[in-house]
């Protein structure tokens, strides 16, 4: 999480496709959505009211056609500002309309010089999710970090979710937003735990620990019984 807030804070933001980067990468923490996903989303689906994101199978390229509603993660008011003033500023500024692109594409024109020049952007959707993966690459270099790619955003997330959620339900609530169906999907997928992290948990058993919340050892229990059932960690 660190070191994608400090990408975001360095990203400059002057011109209209430096905001749309800027609030591209923060998008993606928002939200955990694919890139082919955000690649093909309208401003429509975009709800800042209710905090959401409408993921509409009809029109959004999701895995497997899956229509899900994704609701803001957690990740900080700055993170959430930053997309929120992007939409207004499409909705309010270049009076775009529901089904124009969230992210659109660079328009580029032929110049003075005859040469082809970036003209600010086009009111058509990214053909592909190459472009996205370009502006997340040219922003970790500006941060002068190793380059992660958008799906690596889902790996955070996951990581996040460990660590904020407190209940079973809350960790269910968590893997829906991701668009599983199962909560086992989002721990054998995106549930590594750091090696840093893994010591520190470790350590910390060894003190004394507080009083769970009633029901909560139940919850847990039921929770570990259908790991083992399906066979979750319980080989090597």
């Amino acid at each position: 999480m660190e070191q994608i807030t400090h990408v975001i804070a360095t990203m400059p933001a002057k011109t209209e496709i430096e905001r749309r980067n800027r609030a591209l990468v923060a998008f993606t923490l928002l939200t955990g959505a694919r890139d082919s996903a955000i690649a093909s989303m309208k401003l429509k689906h975009v709800d800042l009211s209710a905090g959401c994101v409408h993921q509409d199978a009809r029109e959004v390229k999701t895995k497997n056609s899956k229509t899900l509603t994704t609701y803001f993660f957690p990740v900080g008011k700055e993170i959430h500002g930053i997309v929120a003033e992007w939409v207004n500023y499409l909705r309010e500024e270049k009076l775009w309309g529901n089904d124009d692109p969230l992210f659109p594409a660079t328009r580029i024109v032929v110049g003075a010089t005859r040469q082809f020049e970036v003209s600010g952007l086009e009111r058509k959707h990214w053909s592909s999710a190459s472009p996205i993966r370009t502006i997340f690459r040219e922003a970790f270099q500006l941060a002068s970090l190793p380059y992660y790619n958008p799906h690596s955003f889902r790996n955070t997330l996951a990581g996040l979710g460990e660590v904020v959620c407190k209940t079973p339900e809350a960790f269910k609530a968590w893997s829906q937003n991701f668009g599983h169906e199962k909560v086992m999907t989002t721990f054998t997928s995106y549930g590594a735990v750091a090696g840093q992290r893994q010591g520190e948990i470790i350590r910390g058993l060894a003190n004394p620990q507080p009083t769970a919340t009633p029901g909560m050892d139940d919850a847990w229990e039921e929770l570990l019984m259908r790991l083992r059932k399906s066979g979750v960690g319980m080989k090597g």
